[in-house]
C-alpha cells in the first residue's frame, strides 16, 4: 500500500506514539483487504463507548490515547443518559466509569455526543460520495444508503484511528465496484412504518453481508429507511442497501438487476410481528433504536397527548435533538414516559433489570434478547403505546 512522506513518518513514531499506533491499525486493514492508499475522511463516528460493552480494558485503552483528532468526531451510545442516569437506575460505580470513558474520549478532541444518528447533529453534515469512517451498524447502513456517503462498517479502534490521523484505508464500500447489488428483493405489497424494520430483519439474515437492491411497490421515507437499514444491519450484516429508483445511487444509474432473487410477501412481515406473541405483558416498552428523529418524537407526542401511561416507557434520541425540540420532550414526559438521551435499551445495564420488552425497531428486537437477555417483542409506534397502558385524561 502506497503511503505518503508525511504517513510514511507516522507509522514510524516521528509524530508520536499514539498517532502511530493508530495508522499502523489503518495500514494493517489496507494490506489485509488489499487497499491501494490511504484516503482522507470527512468525519469519524466512534463505537466502544458504553462501559457494559468496554469494560476496564477499553477504558485503559482510550485513556493511554494522547493527541487530538484531525476530523469531526462523535461517539456511539453511552450505556446511561449522561444526565439522568439515577433515573434510570444505574448504579453509582457504573456512572462513574462511563463518565471517565466519555472525558477520556473529550481529551482527544472528540464531541461527547453520544448518538446512533449522527446525521441528525448540526454541523456534522455529510452527502454523496463524501468518504468517511463511522461505525455503529444502522449509522453506517443510513450514510451509505440513504446519504450516499462512502464508509465501511469500521470497529471501534479503527473508527477512531481514522479520526486521530484524518484517513482511512481505500477499500470496501469506498470503491464504486463493491456498491453494486448483488441481489435482489422483490416485495410484493406496500409496506408502511414498522413494517420496513420488520422486512429487514426478516431478509437480513439471508442476505449476510451482501449489498440488495429492492423494488418496492411504494417508496419509504427517510425515516423508514432509517428503520430498514438498521434491521439489515443487525439480523444480517448489511452495510450498504438500494432502493430502485428510490435511494441516490439507484436514482442516478440503472443497476444490472442481480440473478438471485428474494421474494416477500406480506406473510413474512406478518410473521415478525408475531414474534414471541406468547409475552403477554410487557414490563417495559422502548422506541428510538435507531435514535428518534425530530419527526419520530413529534409523532409520539401526538399520540400520547391527552394520555397517562402505566408502564415504563422510554423514547430514546440524542441530546442534541431533544434539546433543539423541548416542547416535543415536554409533551411526551407529560404522558409519563421517558425522554432517554445519549444511549439506548441495547447497550444500557438499565435494560438488564425487565424480563420483557416490546420494540418498535428490528434492530433492537435483534439484538435485545442476546445482548439484554430480555425477552422482546415488536410493535408500531401506535401499539407501544397501548401496550403501555393508556389512561384517556380527555
Amino acid at each position: 500500500m502506497y503511503l505518503t512522506p508525511e504517513e510514511e513518518k507516522t507509522l514510524n513514531g516521528e509524530f508520536g506514539e499514539s498517532l502511530q499506533k493508530a495508522i499502523e491499525i489503518l495500514v494493517a486493514l489496507g494490506d489485509i483487504y488489499g487497499a491501494d492508499r490511504l484516503i482522507p475522511v470527512k468525519s469519524a463516528q466512534i463505537a466502544g463507548v458504553s462501559y457494559k460493552t468496554m469494560g476496564d480494558a477499553g477504558l485503559e485503552w482510550i485513556s493511554d490515547l494522547e493527541g487530538k483528532v484531525k476530523i469531526p468526531s462523535v461517539l456511539n451510545p453511552a450505556g446511561m443518559d449522561i444526565a439522568r442516569w439515577e433515573e434510570m437506575g444505574i448504579e453509582p460505580a457504573f456512572a462513574k466509569k462511563q463518565q471517565e470513558i466519555i472525558e477520556a474520549y473529550a481529551k482527544l478532541g472528540i464531541q461527547t455526543k453520544c448518538t446512533c444518528t449522527p446525521y441528525y447533529l448540526e454541523g456534522f453534515d455529510i452527502g454523496l460520495d463524501d468518504h468517511i469512517a463511522w461505525s455503529e451498524s444502522s449509522a453506517v447502513s443510513y450514510a451509505n444508503s440513504v446519504i450516499g456517503a462512502r464508509t465501511n462498517r469500521e470497529g471501534g479502534p479503527s473508527a477512531l484511528s481514522a479520526a486521530l490521523v484524518g484517513k482511512t484505508a481505500n477499500y470496501g464500500y469506498h470503491l464504486d465496484e463493491m456498491r453494486e447489488p448483488v441481489v435482489a428483493v422483490e416485495v410484493d405489497c406496500e409496506l408502511s412504518g414498522s413494517d420496513l424494520g420488520a422486512l429487514g430483519y426478516s431478509v437480513g439474515k439471508t442476505i449476510g453481508s451482501r449489498v440488495p437492491i429492492f423494488y418496492m411497490k411504494n417508496e419509504p421515507s427517510k425515516n423508514e429507511m432509517k428503520s430498514l437499514g438498521a434491521a439489515l444491519a443487525a439480523s444480517g450484516a448489511v452495510a450498504l442497501y438500494h432502493i430502485d429508483g428510490v435511494t441516490p445511487e439507484a436514482t442516478r444509474k440503472t443497476f444490472t438487476r442481480p440473478d438471485e432473487v428474494i421474494p416477500v410477501e406480506r406473510s413474512q412481515i406478518d410473521e415478525v410481528y408475531e414474534t414471541n406473541k406468547d409475552i403477554q405483558s410487557s414490563e417495559i416498552i422502548t422506541v428510538g433504536c435507531p435514535h428518534c428523529s425530530p419527526e419520530e418524537l413529534e409523532e409520539i407526542a401526538d399520540l400520547v397527548k391527552g394520555k397517562k401511561l402505566l408502564k415504563e416507557m422510554w423514547v430514546c434520541t440524542a441530546r442534541e435533538v431533544a434539546e433543539r425540540y423541548p416542547d416535543l420532550v415536554q409533551r411526551i414526559e407529560k404522558s409519563g414516559a421517558k425522554v432517554v438521551c445519549d444511549t439506548c435499551m441495547v447497550v444500557s445495564p438499565a435494560t438488564n433489570k425487565y424480563a420483557s420488552m416490546t420494540v418498535n425497531s428490528g434492530k433492537a428486537l435483534a439484538y435485545v434478547p442476546s445482548m439484554c437477555k430480555v425477552a422482546a417483542k415488536y410493535a408500531s409506534i401506535e401499539d407501544c403505546i397501548k401496550e403501555a397502558g393508556v389512561i384517556d385524561e380527555n
